[in-house]
């Protein structure tokens, strides 16, 4: 009957959908595109009276195997993305985008604008203004695309002019490249979204023509405009855009305790830091203080020999003035139960002393005041650089146990 068919069928389409996708995980590509094509074919046998067309299942499934299978071509890989263009009118540009992407990889660039230029001039009727988001990217990425056009002949130009040469044509062309990035990249980054790459692009632009308030503003609508998703890359390009145009710290500050709030293990957090302990403002040195513990904080600065260096200096200074101890005990109070484990272990003593000796000499002062001078880590590294006869191992020890009453301060 009908409706046997239907459910018999169903079972086996779901079936080789399912030998496709264990081939796939496996990575037997040859396999998997066999039973592609044996899901295709069935499709188009299927004697039911529902039409059943090209899905983006096949459109997604195809396209994985092409790109991976040994046999594989690029004419092979067209061919298919053309017949999904055709087929698959409701999602036209998606895959025009994945075609461009798909070239680009393969290095491919003038085919990949040549296809991208196609898409924006392509009208279909409703399915045009459904489509508009994909637009708005085909747009996009074609302007990146003047980009990196204008960025060659800007660096063709740059050459000629060390050589003393000029060649107006490539300037020109290079000008038009800029007109056409610049309208495509704007357009892009004013609508609510992530777009770093885009973004930086735009006020490279902006920065090589000498327009630095256009690209001000550009950078801190990203960064502060309630409308766009939180962002750290934001803050990011917004503090090394002031830093290359000598803005003062207050504004690099200013930034930079935004990213801290957002992400503080983010590699920034040195140069915050930095800038902080060299504040006059007891406010800032606290807030120094407390942005290197937390970056220490995560298991990817474990060894940053710059950030141990940061931390033991701040400590240092603290000790020596006899002011403030209590912001070290604030930060240790809430890391005492598994810092000791965390950094300091003996095990940890043995590798950091193998494998970096200024780091284990950084480590060690800092492990030294917080936990004492019976500290694993501690004795190990200060014994090991005695006993190599290193100077400023012997300076250490000494310090540490002139200062051992600190240790009992912090402690409780």
């Amino acid at each position: 009957t009908s409706h046997e068919y239907k459910l018999n069928f169903r079972k086996s389409k779901e079936a080789c959908l399912s030998y496709i996708q264990d081939a796939m995980l496996q990575k037997q590509w040859k396999r998997a595109a066999e039973f592609l094509t044996f899901y295709i074919e069935s499709l188009e046998k299927d004697f039911s009276t529902e039409y059943v067309g090209p899905s983006e299942m096949i459109w997604r499934i195809g396209t994985e195997i092409l790109c991976h299978h040994s046999h594989s071509s690029m004419k092979e890989f067209n061919s298919f993305i053309e017949q999904m263009k055709t087929l698959g009118v409701k999602r036209y540009l998606k895959v025009c985008l994945e075609h461009a992407f798909h070239l680009l990889c393969n290095g491919r660039t003038d085919e990949a604008y040549q296809n991208l230029s196609l898409a924006e001039s392509w009208r279909f009727g409703e399915q045009t203004t459904a489509q508009d988001k994909e637009m708005k990217l085909i747009q996009a990425y074609r302007g990146l695309l003047d980009y990196y056009s204008w960025s060659k002949q800007k660096n063709v130009l740059l050459e000629y002019e060390k050589d003393g040469f000029e060649d107006l044509s490539v300037e020109q062309e290079m000008h038009s490249s800029f007109r056409k990035a610049a309208v495509n990249l704007k357009e892009i980054i004013q609508i609510p979204g992530v777009w770093d790459l885009f973004v930086k692009c735009y006020v490279d632009l902006l920065e090589f023509y000498g327009d630095h308030d256009e690209a001000r503003q550009v950078l801190s609508e990203y960064a502060y405009n309630s409308k766009f998703p939180a962002n750290p890359n934001a803050h990011v390009y917004l503090y090394q855009f002031l830093k290359r145009h000598g803005e003062p710290k207050k504004s690099l500050i200013s930034v930079l305790k935004i990213l801290y709030d957002i992400v503080p293990s983010h590699e920034l957090m040195i140069d915050f830091n930095t800038m902080l302990q060299k504040s006059k403002k007891r406010k800032k040195r606290r807030l120094g203080l407390e942005v290197i513990f937390a970056a220490l904080d995560y298991a990817g600065w474990k060894e940053n020999v710059k950030a141990w260096s940061c931390l033991a200096r701040q400590v240092k200074q603290i000790i020596i003035s006899e002011k403030h101890p209590d912001w070290i005990k604030q930060e240790w109070n809430s890391r005492k139960d598994w810092w000791p484990t965390f950094h300091f272990s003996r095990y940890l003593a043995k590798r950091n002393w193998q494998e970096n000796e200024s780091l284990a000499y950084e480590k060690a002062l800092v492990a030294g005041i917080l936990l004492g001078k019976d500290c694993k880590y501690f004795k190990y590294v200060s014994h090991q650089g005695c006993k190599d006869q290193k100077k400023r191992f012997r300076t250490l020890k000494k310090f540490v146990n002139k200062h051992s009453s600190v240790y009992l301060r912090i402690s409780g």
